[in-house]
């Protein structure tokens, strides 16, 4: 018997954060043996005093354990950390936590965390239950439209070509070969990304900037001329939104690039930019330290000099009632991804949200932050970002490591830990809505990491003489990728897919992750998968507010039940040598399959790297 685990509802009535006012109920297991006289919770909200709330005893637990419980709120939204108390005979006793939500008698264990967020707190529904599928405009399909306006210096490629990648090739500006991919060419494949159960396009950045990527805006008024015109992005709305299809754009508001109409170092812009002059309009964004050629750029890169956010004048121009979110949400996208979001203050984040929301109250704002978003420390303080005044949800780093090391090295123990850290942690609307990515323009693709060599502390030589799978290795990656891809589906929150990811793309970072879209060389039985991986979602309501429910994790087999008021899901996969059999109840028995196997008196067999998928 487990003194405490704040990840079983025997224990603690609520396995997540919890609202303002609500309440929480708190029991503990404690040995007759230590003749435990009164027992407390020692509570501190964050940076703040520790409060004792004296906990009641509430009768035996068989005959060699008592409980002893209680019930919490918190009238205000924060962190709380906690552990237990225990006056003894022998002085006081402490139930810390050991991991895994496990609380045992120590004085060396930490306290476990409880996020309290507004009760208010609201996410947007469009998102639930759906699928999230990320573009990177110039590399997805060119429409074959005229482009105009169009500055000389792009060097121009022909699809299919390897982006550059070493120095020589780019006679001294980075980022600078372009293959055409444009928003016309976005909607004219939106039967494509339709017929993949896809709900959400997430693009990176599309305003006018002088680089591939576009992560160095030029204009954030402008639709870069190569994608297209606004015309083209109220366009490509209306008709994806005809499919029941949303748009969201990468918002980069922490930088600028240095060759923009804001900084204007080249003299490239008919404006009076901050490096032009000290009483440029723009001065006062920039972080100067030696006038003009020393100032603040993000992480040393001087292509990229750092806007001061709290610079009022900058977040009217940001977030104002004419400004450039509201601007964007009035031609018709359903939100924002915000590039490097942790690196961006709260004055500036509550005031985005202020203006995103009444623009739209539907809208979404996903943030970029790779670790726990719920305790993360930024700026020399605990950030607030999923309290509810802030971020709607996050890009979920934590859960792609888990699926990504589960499926490559099999500890299933582990898997279900990093799972189930998120879920306590976060807020359930958060967690409803958070983008669930294997891979992204930042990472290799999820079939180079699943089956490649490790990149870390390689580069970009070795990682284009190791760019592509030799055949055995692409094909255990598939199957290896149709694992994390079933992994990623159900888990809760939205997948995302990385373009071309579907149909077998390969690539280390940076730009080999970012190529072009393989449209005359797809992989059909993965495409079939993640066609079928769609469907299934759409057709189990469980996948928009479903509970998770672990089932089984020993060695290198899992399984996991997602739970709702109309539907059960259970997911079993044995990633491991043997044949295993999981455990999972007779109530599964003659349940739906998705994949052939079925359970069996209350039990599930699995060869090695088989998986199910059954349905109530």
């Amino acid at each position: 018997m487990q003194l405490f685990n704040s990840r079983k509802t025997e224990y603690k009535s609520k396995i997540s954060a919890i609202a303002t006012d609500e309440k929480v109920k708190l029991r503990i297991v404690v040995p007759r043996s230590l003749s435990c006289s009164a027992a407390r919770l020692a509570i501190q909200k964050d940076s703040e005093d520790t409060v004792y709330y004296g906990m009641f005893w509430a009768g035996m637990c068989g005959e060699d354990n008592e409980y002893w419980e209680l019930h919490f709120s918190a009238d205000t939204a924060g962190l709380y950390f906690y552990h237990f108390e225990l006056d003894t005979p022998w002085g006081v006793s402490y139930i810390k936590n050991t991991g895994k939500g496990c609380g045992n008698l120590t004085s060396d264990g930490g306290d476990f965390q409880q996020t309290v967020y507004d009760k208010n707190f609201k996410t947007p529904d469009f998102l639930k239950g759906g699928i999230i599928y990320q573009i990177f405009p110039d590399r997805f399909f060119n429409s074959g439209a005229p482009k105009k306006n169009v500055r000389e210096s792009r060097v121009m490629r022909k699809w299919g070509e390897e982006p550059f990648w070493e120095e020589s090739q780019m006679n001294g500006i980075w980022n600078n070969d372009y293959f055409g991919g444009d928003l016309k060419g976005i909607e004219q494949k939106l039967d494509y990304i339709e017929s993949l159960g896809v709900t959400c396009i997430y693009l990176n950045p599309i305003f006018e900037a002088n680089s591939n990527h576009r992560y160095d805006t030029a204009d954030y008024e402008k639709t870069d001329p190569l994608l297209g015109t606004e015309t083209d992005l109220k366009s490509l709305c209306k008709k994806a939104k005809e499919k029941g299809i949303s748009i969201i754009l990468d918002g980069v508001f922490s930088h600028t690039g240095c060759d923009s109409k804001y900084f204007n170092m080249y003299g490239n812009y008919n404006s009076v930019g901050a490096y032009n002059s000290v009483s440029s309009p723009y001065f006062q964004w920039y972080k100067f330290t030696n006038y003009p050629n020393d100032y603040k750029s993000w992480w040393g890169i001087k292509l990229l000099p750092e806007i001061v956010e709290e610079n009022e004048s900058y977040r009217e121009f940001i977030c104002g009632e004419n400004g450039v979110l509201r601007k964007w949400l009035r031609c018709g996208i359903s939100g924002w991804r915000l590039d490097v979001a942790d690196e961006l203050p709260d004055i500036f984040l509550d005031e985005l949200r202020t203006a995103v929301k009444a623009e739209n109250e539907n809208a979404v704002i996903i943030g970029e932050v790779w670790e726990d978003a719920t305790n993360k420390f930024a700026y020399g303080k605990r950030r607030k970002y999923l309290l509810g005044d802030e971020l709607d949800s996050v890009m979920n780093y934590p859960f792609a490591n888990a699926v990504l090391n589960f499926v490559r090295f099999g500890a299933a123990d582990t898997f279900i830990d990093s799972v189930m850290s998120i879920i306590e942690n976060y807020p359930p609307c958060v967690l409803n809505v958070l983008m669930n990515h294997i891979g992204t323009h930042d990472t290799e693709r999820a079939i180079t990491r699943l089956a490649g060599e490790n990149s870390e502390g390689h580069g970009r030589h070795w990682q284009h003489m190791h760019n592509y799978l030799a055949k055995d290795d692409y094909k255990r990656g598939v199957s290896m990728l149709k694992m994390a891809s079933l992994i990623q589906y159900t888990l809760p929150g939205v997948p995302s897919v990385y373009y071309g990811d579907e149909v077998g793309m390969q690539g280390m970072k940076d730009p080999f992750n970012r190529a072009c879209f393989p449209w005359d060389n797809i992989d059909g039985d993965l495409l079939k998968w993640y066609k079928r991986l769609g469907e299934m979602r759409k057709g189990c309501k469980v996948f928009r507010e479903g509970e998770f429910l672990p089932v089984f994790a020993e060695r290198g087999a899992v399984a996991y039940e997602r739970v709702s008021a109309d539907n059960r899901v259970l997911v079993a996969i044995n990633n491991s040598e043997e044949t295993t059999d999981i455990p999972v109840g007779r109530q599964w028995d003659n349940s739906y399959n998705f994949f052939e196997k079925t359970s069996s008196n209350g039990y599930i067999r699995l060869g090695s790297r088989e998986y199910t998928l059954l349905i109530k």
